[in-house]
């Protein structure tokens, strides 16, 4: 208290400056705590698990001469896969209807009771044949996967006023939503109508192509139809020969139709780099905004102390004459710069909160957590006593003749 009374009295005399600076704290309180949250949002979908082998995978993608008929497609995606299949090194192969960090997502309703009755979630549909499993990698937990005879073609099962699957396979997020707390292998569920499909197996993870959407509130969940149809071939190399693998594939694939080209190859690992390339820009700006916040931050606590020290150098002179130390004399600036700071923080975590809201009600983002608060507010703590240390330790070495003849 002896040392607060004084600070008080001469932060009243010079309120312009001290109120920059808690104003400066409480921007950058406010700023840095929601940007911290951002990037680590970005580096939570940035390590988000497929459920796939990634890097044992390639997508082709074809275009052909002349158009074929779409009761013919089916066909020629048997004829396709089983010449592929044949290359050597090639583990599996399938024609999906999309595939995850790709551009196209097909998605649809399911429900426990026909016609769109009961209990609805939306779900990320694909479509492949019995191949889809083993080719993306996935791993069936429950049940069992299709079978030859069990794949439909698509544009047949499709051609009529309520398409009938018999057979599906979902994803642990659907099944657990579906059923909670109950095995969902044999159970019957609704998608296009009044024709039942029954679930035959669950895979641990399947997620939407745009991984970004498969949250926990629903639209997590995927399944599986045994359609054989258009859409991109998927391979699964061994492992270290993907791109051998792309290129004996593409050769067979146009080699096949030499009015065929196979317009795009890549790899998982490429497309997933793609997908993500703005989350890492975004976490890379945000970091430089918080790194630019604390630095003027520090700078001004810098300045304004270096600019009180001379303004009170015979100030200092005269305690240093009644007896003060260097460490009073520290600790009077140190002590000084802890009250700005605390003022600035308590407001910038009152504003940190009012944005985390905004931005959880304008883009869905995640509530900010309250551990982001703390270390916001430890970090300018800490910034603000060692910004502080240089002219507080510079004002307490004036010896008390030099301060009194400035």
């Amino acid at each position: 208290m002896k040392d607060l009374m004084p600070i008080l009295s001469t932060l009243r005399r010079h309120r312009i400056a001290a109120g920059l600076i808690v104003l400066e704290v409480a921007l950058s309180c406010g700023i840095v705590t929601n940007a911290l949250h951002l990037i680590q949002t970005r580096i939570e979908a940035l390590n988000a698990d497929s459920g796939m082998a990634e890097s044992e995978i390639a997508v082709l993608t074809l275009r052909g001469s002349k158009p074929q008929l779409p009761e013919r497609t089916a066909s020629i995606v048997a004829e396709d896969l089983a010449r592929v299949r044949a290359v050597p090194g090639v583990k599996a192969a399938t024609v999906a209807n999309q595939i995850v960090y790709g551009n196209n997502s097909n998605n649809s309703g399911a429900s426990l009771e026909p016609d769109n009755k009961g209990v609805r979630i939306n779900a990320s549909q694909y479509a492949a044949d019995e191949q889809l499993i083993p080719t993306f990698g996935l791993k069936l937990v429950e049940g069992r996967n299709f079978t030859t005879d069990e794949i439909l073609d698509s544009f047949q099962a499709f051609s009529v006023a309520d398409p009938k699957i018999p057979q599906l396979i979902v994803n642990k997020v659907m099944a657990e939503r579906l059923f909670p707390g109950q095995s969902a292998v044999g159970k019957t569920i609704y998608l296009f109508g009044s024709s039942p499909s029954t679930i035959i197996g669950v895979v641990e993870t399947l997620t939407h192509t745009q991984l970004h959407r498969a949250r926990s509130d629903g639209r997590g969940a995927a399944m599986i139809l045994p359609l054989r149809g258009g859409g991109s071939y998927v391979i699964r190399a061994e492992p270290g020969k993907l791109d051998a693998q792309i290129k004996a594939v593409t050769a067979v694939l146009e080699e096949g139709d030499k009015g065929r080209v196979v317009t795009q190859a890549r790899s998982l690992t490429e497309m997933r780099s793609a997908f993500y390339a703005q989350d890492r820009a975004m976490a890379w700006l945000m970091g430089g905004v918080c790194v630019a916040l604390l630095l003027v931050t520090a700078m001004g606590i810098v300045g304004l102390a270096s600019f009180w020290v001379q303004q009170r150098t015979r100030m200092i002179g005269t305690r240093r004459a009644l007896g003060a130390t260097e460490s009073q004399i520290l600790r009077y600036f140190q002590l000084e710069n802890l009250l700005l700071t605390t003022t600035g923080i308590l407001i910038g975590l009152v504003g940190a909160w009012a944005l985390s809201q905004l931005l959880m009600q304008s883009y869905e983002l995640p509530r900010l957590p309250w551990l982001y608060l703390l270390a916001g507010a430890l970090t300018l703590w800490v910034l603000g006593q060692l910004a502080v240390w240089v002219p507080a330790r510079r004002a307490a070495r004036l010896s008390a003749v030099a301060a009194l003849r400035s």
